[in-house]
């Protein structure tokens, strides 16, 4: 199954182990990069490591048991891949125990890692997610008009259309009245070809949803065109491109992902700007992993902001769910809390939960500077 969407976490994410330990697995293999005997090797040097992993753990026997099969049946899965699939990534999540297996191919490769703990590790999922946006490519002529999807790297062939619009009139063809006669009707003709397409595109909207509009559009006619598109997909428009409909799906795909990228760069800055600007007016934010894990137990924390691989060991009340940074006991119910090995990854995944939002941060940025995750929130208690 292709990662598509944030419901795939979500469904992770909720999986209930009851105590159960459970495996993900993480396997780049970008046969662009790498060749087959690479990524062979790294499979058997993540396997090998994660059954030492296991053997040192004195987890138990209904434990043990468990984690070795799902190092067995992700060795079985990854190895049949390897040789006939294509993904450059791929993500499995098991617990044998819990009668629960999940695959997904991804658009990139991941880093490499397997790790064993009470929940499913899902930031570099939502680190994916965070890096794509569902685009909708429109090019549109005269006459013709297609549509494209892009989305987590890939281009689908979503409609076109074409219409009877007449060519222009030519230079010196015609004089006076007579010429004046027939642009009105070309351009009454042109007019009804944009209506049409704009009708076409909010239809497609409502069957493909998606995010952003990239539009393409021949002899500067955006302005005409855009005027008959509804004020909904108006608003989704983030660039005009250079692709034309005589290019090839390749082409439109590069131009789209270049543009996606450099808009997502943007976006990142403006969101760590505006992180800043409410720290600095002692706003509704926070900075540091302590006082956003803090926010966080309190239920304040709307949207996290994180930079990219940024990975700190903590712990975790068993009974609450509460987060510490070094707290041995609970403070609450005085149990002894359990070591986590990403206690930011669990800040991610508990923010899910609560339909919150994950922005990630490419590094180096201003967020460097304060402690390397940050959160907006809906208020202070």
């Amino acid at each position: 199954m292709k990662f598509q969407d944030r419901t795939q976490i979500e469904a992770l994410t909720k999986f209930n182990s009851q105590g159960k330990l459970v495996t993900s697995f993480y396997l780049d293999t970008d046969k662009g990069r790498l060749n087959r005997k690479e990524i062979q090797l790294s499979l058997k040097n993540l396997l090998s490591g994660a059954k030492a992993q296991v053997e040192a753990m004195n987890a138990g026997r209904e434990k043990t048991e468990s984690l070795e099969r799902d190092l067995a049946l992700i060795g079985d899965h990854c190895a049949q891949t390897i040789a006939a699939g294509n993904a450059d990534g791929l993500a499995v999540f098991s617990c044998s125990r819990g009668k629960f297996w999940q695959t997904l191919e991804l658009p990139h490769g991941p880093r490499n890692r397997v790790i064993i703990d009470a929940n499913f590790y899902v930031r570099p999922l939502a680190a994916i997610l965070d890096k794509y946006s569902s685009i909708c490519v429109q090019l549109i002529s005269r006459r013709e008009a297609r549509w494209y999807s892009v989305s987590m790297g890939e281009i689908k062939l979503l409609d076109e259309l074409q219409s009877d619009v007449p060519s222009r009139v030519r230079e010196g063809g015609f004089e006076g009245n007579e010429s004046k006669k027939i642009e009105r009707h070309l351009d009454a003709r042109l007019q009804d070809h944009f209506k049409k397409t704009a009708k076409r595109a909010f239809d497609l909207s409502k069957k493909h949803p998606f995010e952003w509009l990239f539009i393409g559009c021949e002899d500067n006619h955006h302005v005409d065109f855009e005027a008959h598109l509804h004020s909904y997909l108006r608003e989704k428009i983030k660039a005009h491109i250079r692709s034309r409909l005589n290019d090839s799906p390749a082409k439109v795909l590069q131009e789209a992902l270049g543009v996606e990228a450099r808009l997502k760069k943007a976006e990142e800055e403006e969101t760590v700007q505006k992180l800043v600007g409410e720290l600095e007016r002692g706003g509704l934010a926070a900075s540091g992993l302590r006082d956003t894990v803090h926010r966080l137990n309190q239920f304040e924390v709307q949207s996290l902001v994180v930079t990219h691989n940024f990975s700190k060991p903590g712990r975790i009340c068993p009974t609450h769910k509460i987060l510490y940074l070094d707290e041995l006991k609970c403070p609450i119910c005085d149990k002894k809390t359990d070591i986590v090995q990403d206690i930011v990854d669990e800040a991610i995944e508990t923010v899910f939960r609560r339909n919150g939002s994950v922005k990630h941060i490419t590094p180096p940025s201003k967020l460097d500077h304060y402690g390397q995750i940050g959160a907006f929130l809906k208020y202070k208690a």
